[in-house]
């Protein structure tokens, strides 16, 4: 059964960056795309870099260590077609940001 965990405060995230978040026993990189969040695991899986410390450019991140490129909104890889990168769902309460964990 899936469960609503909060992780952030809206204002923690401003347009266009990405926040680092702790979601029980998991890191979550949290982006904020013109006002909409999206969510995906927080650890690159080429040397385990902070996703969310990356640069964001329109709706895809670079990881600061290595630049590998994700889409936050999907988690596709944007060399690879068969690695997507963990997501979670988003939705936000009032001025908080909650992620649907598994």
């Amino acid at each position: 059964m899936s469960r609503w965990v909060e992780i952030a405060k809206v204002a923690d995230c401003p347009p266009g960056s990405g926040l680092e978040c702790v979601a029980e026993d998991r890191l979550v990189a949290l982006f904020n795309i013109d006002g909409s969040f999206y969510a995906l695991d927080g650890v690159c899986p080429h040397q385990g870099g902070p996703l969310a410390k990356g640069c964001v450019t329109g709706h895809i991140v670079t990881c600061p260590w290595h630049g590998w490129q994700f889409d936050v909104t999907t988690g596709q890889h944007q060399l690879s077609a068969k690695l997507v990168h963990p997501r979670f769902n988003t939705r936000v309460d009032g001025d908080h940001v909650l992620v649907e964990l598994p």
